[in-house]
């Protein structure tokens, strides 16, 4: 067998049919056109004809030339690509470095999937496979920048950000992740200063790690090594992050929720081609002096009725390449022919796709015009001819080699072993024995990743063969791996929330073989969070973590189904010194409803396996991935309820954390976003860019904040246990449904419904947005702390105050505000909305006198205080209430000290009516101020309408202890200057 041939070009990519080198490993994932500014919008290829008589000339990137023509507009002779839409000047050719469609795959470093989102509208944006705009809905990767158009998903790459490893890789550095099209219209090269970005073409490239800005000639001028610019000291590095995620989709593994009905084509990278073609070229209707095919690229494209429509001249005698560069294949022609596919009787295609296509009707037939049978309903798939000899490309997995791959000549007799065999000693592995390597076949899906080990006896020939068999595209996507076969050990952390609160290990375990029987030689239980009901597994099987994660989320325990998250590991001894990774926590359902797309901003700029959606497993999963890191902020996205929330959850967890006390930042997206305002961030979030965002994060001041807990007791026993078992406040807490005591002018009977109840843990059930309070679980550090002074902790039951928390008319307001969202929630789409809501439930209780003071009792510091006529009891810890109202009033009073948030006491204020809280929030009035202490008591006589930090409920008659709670917590006031400038170039960061 004659000497393989191997490319020596230091960290270079091979030359494959005339594509350039780059001096570095990692070929920039985009395409761009050069120089700059050289296209019009009239003149962007998706408009312009290319010759059918021009030579196949290969150029800069692996595309093929039309041949050279001139525009009305331009004077320069334009060069369009045969296969893509990408166009440069002739004199350009050169230049260009750019990859063609179909060479894009073999540009690609280390292959990840991408993970597209819903549908959308995205203006001034371009396809980064056919480069054309995107007029209708698109998609759009959650984690890195590609566009894409539906049909264009199967051609799209698996070049998106590696975000973690997944196997034992030897990289020391981290190179620039490029995407083209990503510049503003307003960016500058940082090589060259000029203009680098567009709204018209898709030009320019971008490093989605450190924002990095070229032109696609500039680029390689830069060093290859990424810094991960500004957001260096936040951005959690991949290298540090560890995640099996084979037999996980990338939306499991960042956690994103599935959509409950799924977008066309999903999972099958495509779009059935019986009820939508795949063309949008079909849209209008062909010339008479052309024909239109139905063109399948293999088996599986028939089985699953995939197909693209060609147009091509009616006269014309040659197809084949045509429906090549519909698939965007640049092979020779030569090597394929069309296939004629024999229709069933029933007027379709033949369902067997082995069938032998010489019955229908030949490729002449449907070619030779009038007479025939109506083209359009005639069916072709192309096929690839059989070959005795190959090249083969086989990369190095993982090696810290001289080349990117090597290449050796295929033969009949050539197997998986023969080809280990000769390429170790190209990659200077001779010494070691064959046997200690393996031959991997990857698929480089856009939506999967698939791997497929090869026996050592399998022929090459003939499994390429039946590659092209399957799908003649597929085999532009595979790529040949030779790793060392030594043992995988996996280990996959399954987190499981749902179950019942307050039980040990054992119970547990044995909660789960019940509901899902787990395999105890690779299954084991390694954190247990009781007062949450959650724990985390431990699985050395991927089958098995499979298995047990589509189980879990089909699972329901005493009627509460489970919430399954795939988890990563933060290596945290890999980290920088220098490095205080960002924890960010979003609610997507908080105020204006923004936080979804912020959760997609902030998955681009930071690593999304740092970015959790609050409604998908609360916040326990993101504290215990963090749980190791020494040092870590966290950013909340969402109203007073959620910070309330993270901070609860923060409480409870804090003996497990490496970073007891990280500092907490606000990014306000509720409707009063009280505690937002008193720390600077503002009166609500209105579409600032996430990156200002969190560089302010970065520049805020730490300050120290008191927290309280607040113990509910209820007089009836058996209720408070129901309540407690539950881990959840029922809307009426410490009684059962039905009880005289629980009678309300309003709301006679509120009991614990069945659907709070199944609602899954630790976060809020979807149905009751605001009504969850949040992680009030008997556990908590202040409970047992006050539950041996004054009554037993089975009838008590705790919650976390922050903000504020209010008793009578304000908790009366926010209830049935919380009500009617979830009765409607599609009208509470915007912070003024949410706001014309409260007037509108204010305004029916105008006329309303309740009397509050004749119906409960307080006692500060263990002495009684006298209260004045009052409909509403509101107890404070910042100077803002209702929308930044302050409630103390700025005058000052020689009984009381001057608040402040960190100086152990509260404000306790009344309020006469609804007219009076307008007053306040108006300016013209203050509340009535009435005590300020450390340790309050209240005695109610009657089930009142109770609210902490946004949450209301209705509390049933008996006892509240609020005091403080363990340590201060420390918060990030937002800096009076403006945030410095991002920085984008490597030497100033």
């Amino acid at each position: 067998m004659p000497r393989p041939r191997i490319r020596q070009d230091g960290v270079g990519v091979p030359t494959a049919r005339g594509v350039g080198s780059l001096p570095q490993l990692a070929w920039p994932e985009g395409r761009g056109v050069v120089p700059l500014g050289s296209l019009s919008a009239q003149d962007n290829c998706s408009a312009l004809p290319a010759p059918g008589n021009a030579r196949r000339i290969r150029w800069g990137g692996g595309h093929v030339s039309a041949g050279a023509f001139s525009s009305a507009s331009e004077t320069k002779p334009w060069n369009p690509c045969r296969v893509c839409n990408f166009m440069s000047h002739e004199k350009c050719m050169k230049h260009v470095r750019s990859p063609c469609a179909w060479a894009a795959s073999s540009w690609v470093r280390v292959p990840v999937a991408h993970c597209f989102g819903p549908r959308g509208l995205y203006k001034r944006r371009f396809c980064n496979v056919c480069r054309k705009g995107l007029e209708a809905p698109a998609l759009r990767c959650e984690v890195c920048e590609l566009h894409v158009h539906p049909d264009c998903v199967p051609f799209a790459c698996s070049d998106c950000r590696q975000c973690h490893r997944d196997a034992p890789q030897d990289h020391d550095t981290y190179h620039h992740h490029w995407r083209e099209g990503s510049p503003s219209s307003g960016a500058r090269c940082e090589v060259c200063r000029k203009a680098c970005g567009s709204s018209e073409v898709l030009v320019g490239l971008r490093c989605e790690w450190c924002g990095v800005q070229a032109h696609s000639v500039c680029h390689v001028a830069l060093a290859p090594e990424c810094t991960f610019g500004r957001l260096r000291g936040m951005v959690l590095p991949p290298a540090c992050v560890r995640l099996a995620s084979r037999n996980f989709s990338k939306k499991h593994c960042f956690r994103i929720p599935e959509p409950a009905a799924p977008e066309p084509g999903e999972g099958d990278d495509g779009v059935d081609g019986g009820v939508a073609p795949t063309g949008r070229e079909a849209l209008s209707a062909p010339e008479s002096s052309k024909l239109t095919l139905r063109v399948f690229d293999g088996n599986d494209a028939l089985q699953r009725n995939h197909f693209r429509l060609v147009t091509v001249p009616r006269q014309a005698r040659s197809q084949e390449e045509a429906a090549l560069q519909a698939f965007y294949i640049s092979d020779d022609p030569q090597g394929f022919e069309l296939q004629p596919l024999p229709s069933s009787p029933h007027g379709g295609e033949s369902g067997d796709p082995g069938e032998a296509p010489g019955s229908g009707a030949t490729k002449e037939e449907v070619l030779r015009g009038p007479g025939s049978r109506d083209p359009t309903s005639e069916a072709w798939v192309i096929r690839a001819l059989p070959r005795t000899r190959e090249v083969l490309r086989v990369y190095p997995g993982w090696l810290k080699v001289g080349v990117a791959c090597v290449s050796v000549r295929l033969t009949p007799q050539s197997t998986a072993g023969s080809v280990v065999l000769e390429v170790l000693p190209l990659l200077g592995r001779q010494v070691e024995g064959p046997e200690s390597f393996q031959l991997v076949e990857v698929l480089m899906g856009s939506r999967q990743v698939q791997r497929t080990v090869l026996e050592g006896e399998w022929l090459l020939l003939d499994r390429l063969q039946d590659i092209r068999q399957m799908s003649v595209q597929q085999m532009s996507q595979t790529r040949f791996y030779v790793e060392e076969s030594r043992p995988v050990v996996p280990c996959v952390s399954l987190f499981v929330g749902g179950l019942p609160a307050s039980l040990d290990s054992q119970e547990y375990s044995t909660l789960l073989w019940e509901a899902m029987a787990p395999k105890a030689d690779v299954v084991s239980v390694s954190h247990v969070y009781a007062s949450q009901g959650a724990v985390v597994l431990d699985v050395r099987c991927f089958a098995e973590a499979e298995r047990l994660y589509v189980l879990a989320r089909d699972t329901a325990v005493q009627g509460r189904p489970l919430t399954a998250l795939v988890l990563p590991v933060v290596l945290h001894t890999n980290l920088p010194p220098d490095c205080c990774p960002l924890l960010v926590f979003v609610n997507p359902k908080s105020g204006g409803l923004k936080g979804r797309d912020l959760l997609c901003s902030f998955r681009k700029l930071l690593n999304p396996h740092q970015v959790f959606e609050l409604t998908n497993g609360g916040p326990l999963p993101g504290f215990h991935v963090f749980s190791q890191v020494p040092h870590f902020r966290v950013l909340v996205c969402g109203g007073d309820g959620t910070v309330s929330w993270v901070l609860a959850t923060l409480e409870e967890t804090r003996h497990r954390l490496a970073c007891p006390s990280p500092s907490v930042a606000i990014l306000p997206l509720g409707t009063g976003n009280d505690l937002g305002r008193v720390l600077r961030w503002g009166a609500g979030y209105s579409g600032e860019d996430p990156l200002s965002v969190l560089l302010s994060v970065d520049e805020a001041d730490a300050v120290l904040m008191d927290r309280w807990t607040i113990l509910l007791d209820a007089h009836a026993a058996d209720g408070a246990e129901n309540g407690m078992a539950n881990g959840e406040p029922p809307k009426v807490v410490g009684a059962q449904a039905g009880d005289p005591a629980l009678q309300h002018p309003k709301y006679p009977s509120l009991p614990c419904s069945s659907q709070h109840a199944q609602g899954p843990a630790p976060g809020p059930p979807p149905t009751l947005g605001a009504l969850w309070a949040p992680t009030p679980t008997p556990g908590d550090l202040g409970a047992r702390r006050l539950a041996g002074r004054w009554v037993r902790r089975s009838l008590a039951q705790v919650v976390q105050m922050s903000s504020y928390c209010g008793i009578g008319i304000d908790a009366e307001l926010s209830l049935d505000f919380h009500q009617a969202r979830e009765e409607a929630p599609g009208r509470f789409t915007s912070r003024l909305r949410n706001k014309g809501e409260y007037v509108r439930v204010g305004l029916q209780k105008l006329s309303r006198a309740r009397g509050l003071h004749r119906e409960l009792r307080l006692q500060v510091e263990q002495q009684e205080v006298e209260l004045p006529s009052l409909e509403g009891l509101i107890f404070i810890n910042i100077p803002s209430w209702g929308s930044g109202a302050d409630l103390w009033g700025p005058d000052s009073d020689s009984r009381f000290e001057k608040p402040r948030m960190d100086d152990g006491l509260l404000e306790v204020v009344g309020v006469t009516g609804v007219v009076h809280m307008v007053q306040v929030q108006g300016g013209l009035r203050s509340g009535i101020r009435i005590a300020q202490g450390s340790y309050f008591r209240v005695t109610l006589f009657k089930a009142t309408p109770v609210q902490v930090d946004g949450e209301p409920w209705v509390q049933a008659p008996g006892h509240i202890i609020i005091s403080a709670a363990g340590p201060k917590v420390h918060m990030l006031k937002r800096s009076k200057q403006k945030p410095r400038k991002a920085v984008s170039s490597p030497q100033e960061a």
